[in-house]
């Protein structure tokens, strides 16, 4: 059974990602994938069903799930919710590693819970707010709960076939992350497979198998999701973004965004301006 593989790309200002659940809304479906990242779903309206690998984990207002890097997990949110969702790289955790970069937290729920979770609606709240300051306050909470995780949810007791299994996963999110470093080059197979001691046909096997994905499209989804970032927060020309993430022209860029997000760019754009203005305005109105 193939998998997909996600690309977490932390917030600019934060060395993590910390945003809203995408299934909010409700009527929502995540397939599953895995990424190196540890992540934290933490549920404070509402409630979603967690799946890790085949085991179900429901989850209700006030309680969270834990993450592992390399673990196989999927989530369905049929109704409306408010889950914080944050992204840590494994690097930050290099120092208690138990094996080749590898680390195991706990599923469990333990005593800690409800501070954890207060931890992070606390470190989200003031990362909306962004008040003089935040960046220091936000890092300060982060750090916190990293220890939390140390101290309290970390396992060390593992399986042989857990170590083997991480162990197969990070040489290709080893590779990932080097597609990720050089995505605006000029980054082709062949020059990829030379690079990790791989025949291009084996490197190509193994994108399938574990990312469920070509080498190509990956490269395409990398290049997109960073455009799409410089696109939303700047006012960079879309010539000038296409030839800083990796695109001939922004007619490659056009193409690829519209086929990927099923809108152009630049309309893609517009709506964003106009939204902002509408949120300028109406907290103005508020105050």
């Amino acid at each position: 059974m193939q998998f997909n593989h996600e690309l977490i790309v932390p917030n600019e200002d934060l060395p993590f990602k910390l945003f809203i659940f995408e299934g909010k809304d409700g009527n929502y479906e995540r397939e599953k994938h895995w990424h190196r990242s540890v992540e934290i779903f933490a549920v404070c309206e509402g409630e979603l069903s967690f799946y890790i690998g085949e085991e179900s984990y429901p989850l209700s207002k006030g309680e969270f799930m834990i993450v592992n890097s390399n673990e196989v997990h999927s989530v369905h949110a049929p109704k409306c919710n408010q889950t914080v969702v944050l992204q840590i790289p494994i690097r930050l955790f290099e120092n208690y590693f138990t094996g080749e970069q590898f680390i195991w937290f706990t599923h469990n729920p333990r005593e800690r819970d409800e501070k954890l979770m207060g931890l992070i609606q606390e470190m989200y709240e003031v990362y909306q707010e962004k008040e003089c300051g935040y960046d220091m306050q936000v890092k300060g909470l982060f750090y916190l709960i990293m220890h939390l995780l140390i101290s309290e949810y970390q396992k060390t007791d593992v399986t042989e076939e857990q170590l083997q299994r991480n162990k197969n996963l990070n040489r290709l999110s080893g590779i990932t992350s080097y597609i990720k470093e050089n995505y605006d080059s000029d980054l082709s197979l062949e020059e990829l497979a030379k690079i990790f001691g791989y025949s291009p046909t084996y490197l190509s096997r193994m994108f399938q198998k574990y990312a469920g994905i070509t080498f190509k499209s990956y490269l395409q989804d990398i290049r997109l999701r960073y455009a799409w970032q410089e696109l939303k927060n700047s006012d960079t020309t879309l010539s000038e973004i296409a030839l800083r993430h990796g695109f001939p022209n922004s007619k490659a860029l056009a193409r690829a965004f519209r086929k990927r997000y099923g809108i152009l760019p630049s309309t893609y754009r517009e709506q964003e301006k106009r939204r902002r203005t509408e949120k300028t305005e109406k907290d103005k109105k508020l105050t």
